[in-house]
């Protein structure tokens, strides 16, 4: 059994491709195709380049997806693991503990991302995107391990649906449900939440965002399981034909729950789990079932070590060593090549050694 289920997880490249495909965005991607709209003007690079912002308030852009892919992958890989522990006769005491200590350490990894090594109690950011992933992973882990599918399913649901009526029933001054001022969601935390007050990354989004974790496990059950072993293009059409549902059903919620990022809206989780799952299963079929990997290897590298290089972008300034190594390329560039050149290409390249050398190194940073 155990055998079994290390040889399912390794089949599943595409699942730190696609992880190291989310963080690319993140540590210069994103510059990348911003420098190539000014420098080029095609409509083709500004229409991308407006895809790399976040959206104002309701609507979606290609990098909302960042943080709910992210969170998403993390739900994938926790049937594998609960499977592993299972055969490895580890005691449920032992998978408690490894739950809560995952989530808190995220938790713990985001006051610091967001507030560097600060005492400043009074004035914090407590909130993060590496807190609401650790919470979020940890609420779907616990109903994961203590219920059966179909109770997993009624759980996502009811917190979708919940959700939604929580913010529909109960509008701040009458300001409407879902704007920025009059949702329930900002209403808590400007009353609860100590420290610094921002509109991202609300405490009682966890409900929804517990969802979007639970839709990555159903994935990562799916995946597992003995269903189509030997049909894997077949389960390539049913993971498709799932994210094409989610993906319509975000849409036509969207005509009275406007899919929108901050709230992290019912919408939003079923609109964002339906690309989450299309990408994985694009990224399934090419690398795990037409076997075509070696394209995927730079993804790979960022994947293998997405916490490293999250953190180590904050802690550690990367702007001399960009400037060492590509300042001159840059200053015999014209000016509006330089968010290209720098911002782009070479945080992006320098980034990617590092992380090279670690995983040549075999040296993973896991949570």
């Amino acid at each position: 059994m155990e055998n079994e289920t290390k040889s399912a997880f390794k089949r599943l490249q595409s699942l730190d491709a696609l992880r190291g495909f989310d963080m690319f965005w993140i540590i210069g991607g994103k510059h990348i195709f911003l420098g190539l709209a000014t420098i080029i003007g095609w409509p083709v690079f500004q229409w991308w380049a407006g895809q790399m912002r976040h959206t104002l308030w309701h609507g979606f852009t290609f990098y909302d997806i960042i943080f709910p892919l992210f969170l998403f992958i993390a739900g994938i890989s926790f049937p594998f693991s609960f499977a592993k522990r299972i055969a490895m006769n580890q005691s449920r005491k032992s998978l408690y503990i490894h739950i809560f200590k995952r989530g808190l350490i995220l938790v713990i990894l985001g006051l610091i991302y967001s507030n560097k090594i600060s005492l400043d109690f009074a004035n914090l950011d407590y909130k993060s995107v590496l807190g609401i992933i650790g919470l979020a992973w940890m609420f779907a882990s616990l109903i994961y391990i203590n219920t059966r599918l179909h109770i997993r399913i009624i759980w996502c649901i009811v917190l979708l649906v919940g959700y939604w009526i929580l913010l529909v029933l109960f509008p701040v001054d009458g300001k409407g449900a879902f704007s920025e001022e009059g949702n329930l969601t900002g209403y808590l935390d400007r009353l609860i939440m100590p420290g610094h007050y921002y509109n991202s990354e609300q405490m009682l989004t966890l409900l929804p965002a517990t969802g979007t974790a639970l839709l990555g496990m159903f994935t990562g059950e799916f995946m597992l399981s003995n269903y189509l072993k030997k049909k894997p293009l077949r389960k390539v059409f049913y993971l498709v034909l799932a994210a094409v549902t989610l993906i319509i059903v975000g849409k036509i919620w969207n005509i009275v729950f406007p899919i929108n990022k901050h709230l992290w809206t019912s919408s939003f989780v079923c609109f964002a789990g339906g690309l989450s799952l299309f990408l994985f299963s694009m990224f399934y079929l090419i690398i795990d079932v037409w076997n075509l990997k070696k394209w995927s290897f730079f993804f790979v590298v960022i994947g293998m070590n997405p916490i490293t290089i999250y953190m180590g972008k904050r802690i550690f300034d990367f702007k001399y060593t960009v400037n060492f190594f590509f300042g001159g390329l840059s200053n015999i560039l014209p000016e509006n090549w330089t968010p290209l050149i720098k911002n782009g290409i070479g945080l992006t390249t320098i980034c990617w050694i590092i992380l090279y050398i670690l995983y040549k190194k075999k040296i993973f940073l896991k949570v």
